[in-house]
């Protein structure tokens, strides 16, 4: 699958102003990655760490914290990584917290439903 880039908005989790910005949608990764500049300027502190694993198999710690994400209509709050200047991505994580998925063919996010199965 190509990548191609979303808008979203991206803001403190108890609420304020949102900053519009592009993000890459990476289905391989988990959680969504913003320039910790960026989370900084929204007053967004990292609340715990993780240890990242990248595509070239690096792997680093890194904070990780919560923002108010909108994206396709909705807001929802999600994790999100304290990222280097200039990363912008939305993951796997994120896409199914506002229930999309890829449309490949398209490069577009589409709506999926919750699927619930009983015990």
């Amino acid at each position: 699958m190509g990548l191609f880039s979303v808008a979203i908005g991206v803001g403190h989790p108890e609420g304020g102003d949102l900053v519009d910005v592009w993000a890459v949608v990476d289905t391989g990764a988990h959680y969504a990655m913003l320039p910790e500049s960026l989370l900084d300027q929204l007053r967004i502190r990292p609340v715990t760490e993780r240890v990242i694993g990248f595509a070239d198999g690096n792997r680093k710690a890194m904070g990780v914290g919560q923002a108010r994400i909108a994206c396709a209509g909705d807001e929802m709050t999600c994790p999100v990584i304290f990222g280097p200047e200039g990363k912008y991505l939305l993951g796997a994580t994120t896409l199914g917290i506002f229930s999309l998925a890829v449309d490949p063919v398209n490069r577009a996010l589409i709506p999926v439903e919750f699927q619930a199965r009983p015990f």
